[in-house]
């Protein structure tokens, strides 16, 4: 580490202002007044967890609440008895923390403390991706200290994503909190009164299908909406100010954040421009089929620095990239093909304009907001189906490569009335040998049969919700 231009005494008095419950025992208004995410209280049961693995990585995009809901668990834990004088956060972005090691600033906190003891302390670094050999560091203290939990924190997902091999990473327990899903977004907005259970029979006498349904998907449509153009981070939704102008917000504070500072100091990435024309083309292109040879004509950047551009923006939380399977649902040995997808609609609102109902982009956009829904749920193995002369959007493989969930996107209530025109839909199953499939509508709902295959119609809102929901 190299010499801190900051005395000892400096940085405890910083030590202090950063933690004011060791004295006023409470948390400041400031973080009272959020609300609780949905993803807030499996969080806190790891870090309750006596059993749990004491190295706890948080991790996520900008903005989708860390910082918040790190305070939420100060809270939470002084509720549950921990003393406020062994709960320790530590901003390590802040400049007169810089040139320590973890260590040390652990040591900084039992001294501004008065305790010699390492036993029972809970410890939060906060912005963890710019300290240097954090996971090192963090291993030396999981290891060293079995009776104190310690609770890291980046935004920057890239710098802790593309570190998962290095010694150690394997002894702590990631927990990954995603943009809002639009389940969360129906709960925090208290609109729970739109959503009712509803189930479609099978014109076959097989099992009914039951989802989340709405007597009411005129308001649920809007909210729907409302999500895809704003809807996917906590202060867009609540700060009346921000929703002046939402999609500056989000390009300020997300978008240019990641792109203009986070990527271009983890990586020396020294072409911004370049890295902004990309993602730019991306956004506006979300879940379109790519190739990187197309890709590098479009933007000017040679495939080598392309490829390494998506891999920084993926394990960022800005994209997910998706590869295809084939009719018969078997990997293609070379991706040469893929689809990349916001990790939220919001995203490319914000660059271009918002979105309208009726707008021919709306179903591109549905579409996203669908596969982001998906994403939440960390390891599942989701492609698209492409062959020579047809496609179906979405499959969910299992582990012997057969399709457990199928599902064709649409933003339309055509394929309601006329099933039998979903043929590639129908081919894959038939060769497969699937007897259902999913296909989203405007707001119709119902169960159709076309050549023995049971075909189940419900709208997108409905089925970002029950996936968000399952999430």
């Amino acid at each position: 580490m190299k010499k801190n231009p900051f005395s000892e005494e400096q940085i405890i008095e910083r030590l202090r202002f950063d933690n004011p419950w060791w004295y006023s025992k409470e948390l400041s208004q400031y973080y009272k007044q959020w609300q609780e995410r949905l993803y807030f209280k499996p969080f806190l049961d790891i870090v309750l967890r006596k059993d749990a693995k004491n190295g706890i990585v948080l991790m996520g995009p900008a903005r989708a609440g860390k910082t918040v809901m790190l305070f939420q668990c100060v809270q939470s834990l002084m509720e549950n008895g921990i003393s406020p004088r062994k709960i320790c956060y530590v901003p390590v972005e802040t400049p007169v923390y810089h040139n320590n090691s973890l260590e040390q600033l652990f040591d900084l906190c039992k001294k501004a403390l008065g305790d010699n003891s390492s036993e029972d302390f809970y410890i939060i670094y906060d912005g963890i991706q710019y300290q240097r050999n954090w996971e090192a560091q963090l291993k030396f203290l999981v290891d060293s200290f079995h009776q104190s939990k310690f609770i890291v924190c980046g935004s920057a997902a890239a710098a802790l994503k593309l570190k998962s091999n290095e010694p150690g990473a394997g002894t702590f327990t990631e927990f990954i909190l995603p943009p809002l899903t639009f389940y969360e977004y129906i709960h925090l907005q208290g609109e729970q009164h739109l959503i009712k259970k509803i189930s479609v029979p099978d014109e076959e006498g097989g099992a009914a299908f039951t989802f989340s349904g709405s007597n009411n998907y005129e308001a649920l449509n809007e909210h729907f909406l409302k999500y895809i153009n704003f809807g996917g981070y906590p202060e867009v939704v609540f700060n009346p100010q921000i929703q002046v102008d939402p999609g500056l917000y989000i390009k300020n504070n997300i978008i240019d954040k990641v792109l203009q500072r986070d990527l271009p100091g983890l990586y020396g990435i020294r072409d911004v421009q370049e890295l902004n024309a990309l993602f730019n083309i991306i956004a506006y292109n979300t879940g379109n089929e790519f190739t990187l040879e197309d890709l590098s004509k479009q933007s000017g950047i040679d495939k080598i620095t392309l490829k390494k551009y998506i891999e920084y923006m993926e394990a960022s939380f800005l994209v997910k990239v998706v590869y295809p399977v084939g009719l018969d649902t078997k990997r293609f040995l070379r991706a040469a093909r893929f689809k990349i997808y916001l990790t939220n609609p919001s995203l490319r609102c914000a660059l271009f304009t918002p979105i309208k109902e009726t707008d021919e982009n709306m179903g591109q956009l549905v579409e996203t907001a669908i596969f982001s829904q998906w994403m939440h749920w960390g390891e599942v193995s989701l492609h698209y189906a492409a062959w020579n002369g047809g496609e179906v959007d979405m499959v969910v493989i299992e582990p012997d490569n057969k399709p457990r969930w199928i599902l064709e996107v649409k933003w339309s209530n055509f394929y309601y009335n006329n099933p039998g025109k979903l043929k590639s839909l129908l081919k894959y199953c038939i060769e497969n040998e699937k007897n259902r499939a999913f296909t989203t509508t405007i707001n119709c709902t119902g169960a159709k049969t076309v050549n023995n295959i049971g075909l189940i119609f419900f709208p997108a809102a409905s089925y970002c919700y029950q996936v968000g929901k399952i999430a």
